[in-house]
């Protein structure tokens, strides 16, 4: 056998490699964008950035050293300069695939920033391998800017993996909903009508404001706002804002709440304010066509009726008065038990030119 030239042991000496193996490597070059691998071949290994990760415009010496050990996997065994072009993405993309379908089948709940922010959707990176998270999975309220999720951590499941169609989706609403029904059970387990409980004003509508108690939402609707009038909820409450609210009422999973505290019920000392005889001051509130409603003070409005505006014939009250006019007026009833007043500005008329020591009353 004739002896082998060093050329020739060397080549014996060296690997042999093939279009799609795995190969390990050490770093012995780093570019901006481009790694240097020698993997024990004739010729080195070379990883662009593209190869390296999906992640655009990465500066390679940033994430990685030489001397690092790396697993690859071979492009082409000569890319015609007499290099040998490696994928680490690739790879990395292949053992995520393997973990997203552990996780599909185990249903394990999976943690991942949201890569970028799609038309249709979110895409998340587990390991180099995208999962698409559709926007109706996204949560479970319609969002119509899901831009605020961009570079946010966000938890979910696999519910379908199909690599081979490229379909690997993801699903973050199930977890919401089931976290919110755990939430829902607390909540329903602790609460009780009459109870005073603290939450999050979540919307506000013209006829009311839902409010979130935690997992739960209540509905405090216009006429429970206030023991007197609230026109326009919108101006009064903004979202985000905390309130303490009653729980008035609670049906199935239905919460009605209000803002009307016993103790700060206006008709608890009326019968002492508002006594007959009494000389009271309000606005009017509205009118018809027998009469206006004089608000006397946030929930208690008296009636002051056509007959009792002027000592002169009134056709309707609409002709002498005007909303949110202020006026003074004597009390003629008051009745507890149905929550009426009735007041008369005539009465306090005849009651002003009486002479003093005298009462005169009109025929």
């Amino acid at each position: 056998m004739s002896e082998m030239s060093f050329e020739q042991l060397l080549e014996e000496s060296l690997v042999t490699i093939h279009n799609g193996e795995v190969v390990k490597g050490t770093v012995i070059g780093v570019k901006e964008d481009e790694i240097i691998l020698n993997i024990g071949y004739k010729a080195d290994g070379i990883i662009s950035r593209s190869e390296y990760t999906n992640t655009p415009n990465v500066d390679l010496r940033e994430v990685v050293k030489i001397g690092d050990e790396m697993e690859a996997k071979v492009l082409k065994v000569n890319d015609g300069e007499g290099q040998v072009l490696l994928t680490y993405k690739r790879l990395a993309a292949e053992k995520g695939n393997k973990r997203l379908e552990e996780a599909f089948n185990s249903k394990e709940v999976l943690t991942a920033p949201v890569a970028a922010v799609l038309d249709g959707g979110l895409s998340v990176v587990v390991d180099e391998a995208r999962v698409f998270i559709p926007a109706s999975l996204v949560s479970d309220t319609y969002e119509k800017d899901l831009s605020k999720y961009k570079d946010q951590e966000i938890e979910f499941v696999i519910s379908e993996f199909n690599p081979k169609r490229r379909r690997i989706i993801g699903d973050r609403k199930q977890l919401l909903v089931a976290k919110k029904q755990e939430l829902q059970k607390e909540l329903f387990a602790k609460i009780k009508v009459g109870d005073t409980v603290e939450g999050v004003i979540k919307n506000v509508t013209d006829f009311g404001a839902f409010i979130d108690l935690g997992g739960v939402d209540g509905l405090l609707h216009i006429s429970e706002m206030s023991w007197g009038r609230v026109e326009n909820p919108k101006k009064v409450f903004k979202v985000g804002d905390s309130i303490k609210v009653l729980i008035k009422d609670i049906q199935g999973e239905k919460i009605a709440l209000s803002l009307k505290f016993e103790d700060a019920n206006p008709w608890l000392n009326a019968s002492e304010k508002y006594a007959v005889g009494n000389e009271v001051t309000g606005k009017v509130a509205r009118m018809t066509d027998f009469g206006a409603f004089v608000e006397l003070e946030a929930g208690v409005d008296a009636l002051l009726h056509v007959s009792q505006i002027s000592r002169e014939h009134v056709e309707k009250p609409a002709d002498v008065l005007k909303i949110g006019q202020e006026i003074t007026a004597l009390v003629v009833d008051f009745n507890n038990d149905d929550k009426k007043i009735s007041i008369s500005m005539k009465a306090l008329l005849v009651q002003e030119e009486a002479p003093e020591g005298e009462t005169q009353t009109e025929e």
